[in-house]
């Protein structure tokens, strides 16, 4: 049976691959992403991102997916979860985790991008 919440993003950021998984792999950062969740890395796929158990609020599974692709990294998440309370509507999660994930992806898309304006290469690091 398909979990109740069943969700897929890609958004392309122009970083470093390499920072980009070693910001994803912080268990800070998870924490801070999915503060009603308790992750456990089920899979460290280095370079490549990172696959979660996860419980609290949702029981199932999360994965950030980190692919080459440009001069940039498309972030492939996903979310495949059931809630733990029976109350619990999965519509209205699916739209709180939805729009949770595109703002913390969009305010670090903004923050490794340094005001890159579109169509532009990706700058230098800053010094």
């Amino acid at each position: 049976m398909a979990p109740a919440i069943d969700l897929m993003d890609d958004t392309f950021v122009v970083a470093e691959r390499a920072e980009l998984a070693a910001y994803v792999r912080d268990p800070a950062v998870a924490r801070a992403w999915w503060p009603r969740l308790t992750l456990a890395v089920q899979q460290d796929r280095g370079l490549e991102g990172v696959r979660w158990t996860i419980g609290g609020e949702l029981a199932g599974s999360t994965e950030l997916w980190l692919e080459r692709y440009g001069d940039g990294v498309l972030v492939h998440w996903f979310l495949r979860a059931d809630p733990t309370s029976p109350r619990a509507r999965p519509e209205r999660l699916a739209r709180r985790y939805t729009v949770a994930f595109k703002t913390r992806v969009h305010e670090l898309k903004d923050r490794l991008e340094h005001g890159r304006p579109a169509g532009v290469p990706r700058l230098p690091p800053a010094r």
